[in-house]
């Protein structure tokens, strides 16, 4: 009698057998926190499609954000990359700060076309690829269409869509009715695609635009939401409710087209969020972690993820090893038979995560996963570098340079700092965080010549003059 692995092995080798090969779809949700999902503990959101996707593939406890914010992630996603080593670290293009205390780098604001993504891999290798929704990694001459995807419908240089009804006014979108929701659109864009391409392997990249701000959602799943909130509940915001519910139903209208297709068993689909959910303006609550999108702390970075392998990872499995974004591309091209590019291969940064998909208790080679985020964010997070190894996670403030120490497994919420109490660990994890940050090359802030305390928070138009007392006071004319 075979056991588990023998059977999924046999399901790997039919389809290689009948030359068949695996699509994939990469749904990517931005600003989604890592409870807001039911299947992550959500007491308010309701998302039965993405909780069976879970049920028939498997769910991830510790996956995290390349990044703090978007476009870091969302480069590392195509590239395989830490955003450390492509010197995209934060979201394109960024909060001044010029009185702050450090004066952030001179970064790259988009990503640049010499690198590989991951459309332009399979693309060679015969896919038919995809992208519908949030890009935030350039301008024009930078769009998908010129970075691998054979189709682009939505993506261009910002970051939030100017308006999730129709009229949408995003340039690579034809606006559809007037009142059409952004979510529906780009499900029934991907259906279309997925039925277009049900012959040939595809990749479809679907980064939605939800549930980014600005909160926008259809009245009546307001409405709904709204009556649903009790007192005691942690999620309480009924607007964002509804644009989650959003997003479970274009999850499942795409699982639904695969199954009518008949290509369900061959389609490979992975979930996740961008960064951590944003906890300003009572947006979302991530606890037990702390704080939210932006953030150093298990908040900003810990995201949902699932992925379903038909045939190949056990159903309703749950993984507990940390993996992170730039894990995609090594995976998809694993998984797919792809070669890649060696030169670019040659500085990934990522693992595959394939062997998790077959044995959730099997554990990846590498000892540690690394961020840098050399930048101010007006969640309050400083310029900052991380490590998790394992247990332990190291925070490095780059203000002062002091480290927080934390064990994840006995302190998710990161409350209990061990860095005085254990600084032969904490100087440890802080030597192979200098050792990765010179390895990839990671820009470092510096001290910032007009570093004025008073003024440290404000940004570009949102100064206030001095007055002539203060003026005088600092011997100014």
């Amino acid at each position: 009698m075979l056991g588990a692995t023998g059977a999924m092995a046999l399901s790997e080798l039919g389809l290689r057998a009948q030359g068949r090969k695996l699509n994939f779809i990469v749904i990517l949700i931005d600003d989604l926190g890592w409870t807001d999902l039911g299947c992550f503990g959500s007491d308010l959101y309701e998302t039965p499609n993405i909780d069976r996707l879970a049920q028939q593939g498997m769910k991830f406890t510790d996956a995290y954000s390349a990044c703090t914010v978007c476009s870091p992630t969302r480069a590392s996603v195509m590239t395989g990359k830490y955003p450390a080593r492509l010197h995209v670290t934060d979201w394109i293009h960024g909060h001044k700060r010029p009185y702050a205390k450090l004066a952030i780098p001179e970064w790259t604001e988009y990503l640049p076309l010499e690198e590989v993504t991951i459309a332009e891999a399979l693309r060679a290798a015969g896919y038919a690829t995809c992208h519908i929704g949030k890009w935030h990694l350039g301008y024009e001459e930078r769009w998908p269409d010129k970075q691998g995807f054979d189709v682009n419908i939505g993506g261009y240089h910002r970051g939030q869509p100017p308006s999730y009804f129709s009229p949408h006014n995003i340039p690579s979108l034809e606006d559809g009715p007037k009142g059409e929701y952004l979510t529906d659109r780009e499900a029934a864009e991907a259906c279309q695609f997925i039925e277009s391409n049900k012959d040939r392997p595809f990749f479809l990249y679907l980064p939605h635009y939800g549930v980014h701000t600005p909160l926008q959602a259809k009245k009546e799943l307001i409405d709904e939401y709204r009556a649903k909130i009790k007192p005691g509940m942690r999620h309480t915001n009924p607007t964002y409710a509804a644009m989650i519910h959003s997003v479970d139903d274009s999850v499942g209208r795409i699982m639904a087209t695969l199954e009518r297709l008949g290509i369900a068993d061959r389609t490979v689909i992975f979930f996740t969020s961008d960064n951590g959910g944003l906890v300003r303006n009572s947006v979302t609550d991530n606890s037990p972690l702390r704080v939210g999108k932006g953030s150093a702390y298990e908040g900003g970075v810990r995201v949902p993820l699932i992925a379903k392998w038909p045939g190949v990872s056990p159903a309703g499995s749950v993984c507990h090893e940390p993996v992170i974004s730039a894990d995609f591309y090594p995976t998809i091209l694993e998984m797919a038979g792809a070669v890649g590019d060696p030169k670019h291969n040659a500085d990934v940064d990522g693992e595959s995560i394939a062997r998790l998909l077959r044995a959730p208790s099997r554990e990846l080679q590498r000892d540690a996963m690394y961020w840098h985020y050399p930048h101010y964010h007006p969640g309050g997070a400083t310029p900052h570098g991380a490590i998790r190894a394992r247990d332990w996670k190291l925070i490095e403030f780059y203000e002062d340079m002091h480290v927080e120490l934390y064990n994840l497994r006995e302190d998710v919420g990161e409350q209990d700092d061990l860095a005085a109490k254990m600084p032969r660990k904490a100087d440890e994890l802080r030597q192979h965080l200098h050792a990765w940050r010179e390895a990839v090359g990671a820009q470092m802030p510096a001290p910032n010549p007009d570093y004025d305390p008073e003024r440290a928070h404000l940004r570009p138009g949102r100064e206030r003059k001095p007055t002539p007392s203060e003026q005088k006071a600092k011997g100014e004319k």
